[in-house]
């Protein structure tokens, strides 16, 4: 018994030794050395222990797996979508699944089945099945398959509902995103898996060990790997680029099209104008965000539009405005305090994939240049439009 206690307080003095030698990274030479951001910065490690053990305990056994989502208000990482809802389960490669539900009626929908690999999230993609392509009754209702063979032996469909899985695959994920935030509905479902006997978990102390460790290593590497990635953009501000011209590395991005990304860093007297006309698309959105890749708080600032929210000028162009004050812009991103940070423009299932363009002048060149595109909405209309806003929130993660 001794032994045992031992080995569980060494297990729990690791954990919380590598947390603490993590808090270093917000501290990082080529970080953003604001209070307010340095301070988001541990919020996000902090934010990052639930997520972590999520992944790495808590929903990491592919023979008892669940539908759990990944990021909320409170939980952020990566460039999250302020449009999405993300959720998934781990799997097996070699095991049989069964997944059923309703699939709801977001604007954008995609089930990805993952490889482990070289990222935080994972490598290689084994599998896209968009939401055009997955088969739904009447009702929106659906059953899918994934399995190393073709026929899995309770498999009673056509075969266009079914995913055949590698030996490295390692989870499933699926993306909703939603345009109209006010009527669109989630996708309500469960998994299974079949391949085994076993009718529940046993919980052992070398799970409670395991987890800790990879949780804490999950912790210093994910939050280091989006550090560095978003400093590559930072040599080349106000500059749209695609994750693939700067990373090689396999990793599960959103599929139908990859975001194209730019940097941003904007003095408090000053703002940056984006303009582009939006292609044809099945769904675009225009996403904001810190240093750290957390979206900003989307519950109470306005930090996104996207194909239902945006106002489109007479000739269809859209002209996005990040300032820190509101200046009555039709589509204001509010940095939320923030003096850096990302913008992120995604266009799905589009027929072009335009990047747009960035002008930073200073507020007073902005009213002598683009009066036209100020003082459109008044302060009761932006907390209307922010009080609508987080009623979608709600509506979307349940709570």
């Amino acid at each position: 018994m001794q032994d045992h206690d031992q080995q569980l307080r060494n297990s729990w003095a690791q954990f919380c030794d590598s947390l603490k030698a993590s808090g270093e990274i917000i501290f990082r030479e080529t970080g953003p050395q604001s209070p307010n951001s340095k301070a988001s910065g541990l919020r996000l490690l902090a934010r990052n222990v639930s997520l972590a053990m999520q992944f790495e305990m808590e929903n990491a056994n592919p023979d008892f797996p669940e539908l759990l989502h990944y990021f909320d208000p409170l939980r952020k990482q990566g460039g999250d979508n302020t449009d999405a809802l993300y959720v998934g389960a781990p799997i097996n490669g070699q095991h049989s699944y069964r997944l059923h539900g309703n699939k709801g009626s977001a604007a954008f929908f995609a089930v990805t089945v993952l490889e482990n690999g070289d990222t935080p999230w994972g490598g290689q993609v084994v599998a896209t099945l968009l939401g055009k392509d997955l088969a739904v009754d009447e009702a929106g209702n659906f059953e899918l398959f994934i399995s190393p063979q073709p026929k899995p032996a309770d498999f009673k469909g056509d075969g266009k509902n079914w995913i055949q899985s590698s030996a490295k695959t390692y989870r499933i994920t699926f993306r909703q995103f939603f345009a109209d935030w006010a009527n669109e509905q989630p996708m309500q479902a469960e998994i299974e898996c079949l391949s085994h006997n076993a009718t529940h978990p046993v919980f052992e102390p070398e799970h409670l060990q395991h987890g800790l460790q990879q949780s804490a290593h999950w912790i210093h590497w994910s939050v280091s790997y989006w550090a560095d990635m978003i400093d590559h953009w930072k040599q080349q501000p106000n500059t749209f680029m695609s994750y693939g011209e700067l990373e090689k590395n396999k990793i599960d991005f959103t599929p139908g099209g990859a975001p194209i990304i730019a940097y941003w860093q904007l003095p408090k007297d000053e703002v940056i104008l984006v303009r582009v006309v939006p292609p044809k698309a099945d769904y675009w959105a225009v996403e904001f965000g810190n240093y750290w890749w957390e979206t900003m708080d989307y519950r109470y600032h306005l930090s996104n539009t996207n194909c239902h929210f945006a106002v489109l000028e007479d000739n269809g162009e859209l002209c996005v405005l990040i300032s820190h004050d509101d200046l009555g812009a039709d589509n204001w991103l509010d940095p939320s305090g923030h003096e850096e940070g990302y913008i992120t423009y995604r266009w799905i299932g589009a027929e072009s994939y335009p990047k747009p363009s960035c002008e930073q002048m200073s507020v007073l060149d902005l009213k002598a240049r683009y009066p036209q595109l100020l003082d459109r909405i008044d302060g009761e209309q932006r907390r209307q439009q922010i009080r609508q806003r987080r009623q979608g929130v709600v509506r979307r993660f349940g709570t």
